[in-house]
């Protein structure tokens, strides 16, 4: 494995072909712009709380993370994606392409074979454009110290087996090596129909995450900056016949015949038209079911027996070091910490904020705060709006002391466009909306609360956090569950 100081140096001298578009190689990485979470569902109502949100896709080392919608076939160019075709080989032989996973606007990822060591591996490819380079020697900085300091791998933090170069039609590409995962728990939450998991699965699911919170914050001070389910992956999949070690599907060794250059440019176009296809007789079906009277149709509930809660913590790409922060605006939005959206600084907390809107959205099966803009007030209004509904008033020296504070509140400490606030509490939203057993509900909510104190510095840590009791209680389980002890 090459030093991550050797691949740096090489780099850098290529990127400095990018100082006269504007990029100088010494400067951070620009990161990728914060996108929507797709859940279509949100969790206060009132006027300003209907969202429709579109799906998007965000890269991940899962088995399942492509979406309904491909990457943009126009940036297979110079600088762009490079195209990668099933049995293409990289890194001397060693890595051998399988299937695509999913993709971001910085990369496409794909499942890999490693006939050194004979497993399946995540392997990111990265755009050749300077700007990309750059932060891909970023995000290998990063995660060359997560993976140096959990020689274990028991931190609950995805590691980097590899890095290397690989120059293709379209430029220099860096490429990454990670160990391979399962599913996000966004898939999961989707999976169980925006049902919410029971609180015993959340629990182990929460430990998880607190752990590498944990790990990243007390031994590396590391601030994630967009933690969020997509961005939690479980450590193996939740249909069994889309992993390849249970599915014990065979490895591509070869290109397979009749591949030809650009065939995955086709295969792209291919799948968009039969995507398209099919949503346009999911419509027909669902506009005739209506037009006859016919109720909507009701699914079963999911079973979730067999399936394996351990997850870890991935994508780095917009990580920082606690004493460098990157940029000012951090987070994706429904995720983002008030201290984010009113620019007061911020540190370690923010990822606590984001943790707790993550734990609620999969006991719930929604989200905490989907914020979006009206007449007369913003997005980020909305967004500080939902908080203090839910939350309470936020204190004056936090809603006066950021950045933009003057765009949102007055001198007093209230919102300037929004007067009238639906206020309730955690528990009483669980209770009424979710119908949670009032001490199921009373308990959650104790748990989530501190880590929700608008003041950042009053947020417990997530060392702290484990250690609280509702982590380590085990609640009645139900007939399935008692007959198979997994999750």
């Amino acid at each position: 494995m090459r030093t991550f100081d050797e691949t740096t140096k090489e780099l850098t001298q290529g990127a400095k072909s990018g100082e006269r578009f504007g990029l100088k190689a010494t400067t951070f990485p620009i990161f990728l712009p914060i996108q929507k979470h797709p859940t279509p569902i949100i969790s206060i109502q009132h006027p300003r709380s209907i969202i429709s949100s579109k799906s998007t896709q965000t890269m991940s080392c899962s088995s399942s993370s492509a979406s309904e919608d491909d990457e943009d076939f126009d940036s297979y160019r110079k600088g762009g994606y490079h195209a990668v075709r099933v049995g293409d080989s990289f890194a001397s032989g060693r890595f051998i392409a399988q299937r695509k996973l999913g993709w971001g606007q910085f990369s496409t990822v794909w499942l890999a074979y490693d006939t050194q060591t004979s497993k399946y591996v995540a392997l990111k490819i990265q755009k050749s454009a300077p700007e990309f380079v750059q932060a891909a020697v970023h995000e290998i900085e990063i995660l060359s110290a997560i993976t140096e300091n959990d020689p274990k791998n028991e931190k609950c933090v995805v590691q980097l087996v590899d890095h290397f170069k690989h120059r293709g039609p379209n430029g220099q590409h860096l490429c990454m090596v990670l160990e391979f995962l399962g599913d996000s728990i966004l898939h999961l939450i989707r999976y169980n129909r925006y049902k919410g998991l029971c609180l015993n699965k959340v629990r182990e699911i929460c430990k998880c995450i607190l752990t590498g919170l944990d790990y990243l914050h007390r031994e590396l001070r590391i601030i994630h900056t967009d933690l969020k389910p997509e961005n939690i992956l479980l450590m193996s999949t939740v249909n069994p016949s889309k992993d390849p070690i249970k599915s014990k599907t065979p490895p591509i060794l070869e290109r397979p015949e009749g591949s030809f250059p650009g065939g995955g440019a086709v295969n792209v176009i291919e799948k968009k038209l039969k995507q398209r296809a099919r949503r346009a007789v999911a419509k027909i079906a669902a506009e005739r079911r209506g037009m006859i009277g016919c109720a909507p149709e009701v699914k079963p509930e999911r079973c979730l027996d067999g399936i394996d809660f351990s997850c870890k913590i991935v994508d780095l790409g917009n990580a920082c070091w606690a004493d460098k922060p990157i940029a000012e605006e951090i987070q994706t939005r429904q995720y983002r910490a008030p201290e984010v959206v009113l620019q007061s600084g911020y540190s370690f907390p923010v990822d606590m904020w984001s943790f707790a809107c993550t734990a609620f959205e999969l006991a719930t099966g929604e989200m905490m705060f989907a914020p979006k803009p009206g007449p007369g007030f913003s997005e980020d209004e909305d967004h500080l709006a939902l908080m203090m509904e839910l939350l309470g008033k936020m204190p004056k020296k936090i809603a006066i002391g950021g950045g933009l504070s003057k765009d949102y509140f007055d001198r007093h400490g209230d919102l300037k466009r929004i007067r009238r606030l639906k206020h309730s509490s955690v528990s009483r939203l669980l209770i009424d909306k979710f119908k949670f057993p009032e001490t199921d509900a009373r308990e959650f909510a104790e748990f989530l609360n501190p880590i929700l104190d608008f003041d950042p510095e009053k947020r417990p840590t997530a060392q702290q956090c484990l250690q609280h009791p509702w982590l380590s209680q085990t609640g009645p389980k139900t007939v399935a569950e008692k007959s198979n002890p997994v999750g």
